[in-house]
């Protein structure tokens, strides 16, 4: 936005529109990617950032990495069970073609199923593939809960066969 000041023009900016620009400054600076501790510091103190709340932003970004990760296992999880189902099915369905033939002589009944489980898997597929919404924050926090779960008994345990 510009404005005329003393009859000089200044151009101001939104919060929004500062940290945007100084994102792509930041990224262009050619520091191989990676600032030192002292450098954040030095940045933030040029920006009148206090040392407080540059802290809790510190600890606010750390927070989002590590729950990014938590995701990240969360959706492989997922994926890994998914593939365990599509074998199941394939076996299960398998099993009941070959029932057939060799009862009958021909596919009739085991189509049925076959078709049963198909929607079943088709479902499950879809709602597994939804990585937004209230399902599937849900479905993510019974995860973190219960490997939270997992790792509090397995630590009580290391530590009682320790002693």
């Amino acid at each position: 936005m510009k404005t005329v000041v003393d009859n000089k023009l200044v151009q101001t900016y939104h919060q929004e529109d500062i940290q945007q620009i100084l994102q792509i400054a930041i990224a262009r600076q050619a520091y191989e990617g990676e600032f030192s501790r002292q450098q954040l510091l030095e940045i933030a103190a040029e920006l009148e950032i206090s040392p407080e709340c540059l802290q809790l932003a510190e600890q606010e970004w750390l927070n989002q990495q590590s729950d990014s990760q938590e995701r990240q296992k969360f959706n492989l999880d997922r994926r890994k069970k998914l593939q365990k189902r599509f074998g199941n099915y394939g076996l299960v369905n398998i099993f009941f073609i070959l029932l057939d033939l060799v009862s009958g002589g021909g596919l009739s009944w085991s189509l049925y199923i076959l078709l049963s489980l198909s929607f079943l898997l088709g479902l499950d597929v879809w709602n597994k593939s939804q990585i937004q919404g209230e399902e599937y924050e849900k479905a993510f926090q019974n995860w973190k809960r219960r490997h939270q779960i997992k790792r509090s008994i397995n630590s009580l345990l290391d530590r009682l066969l320790k002693a």
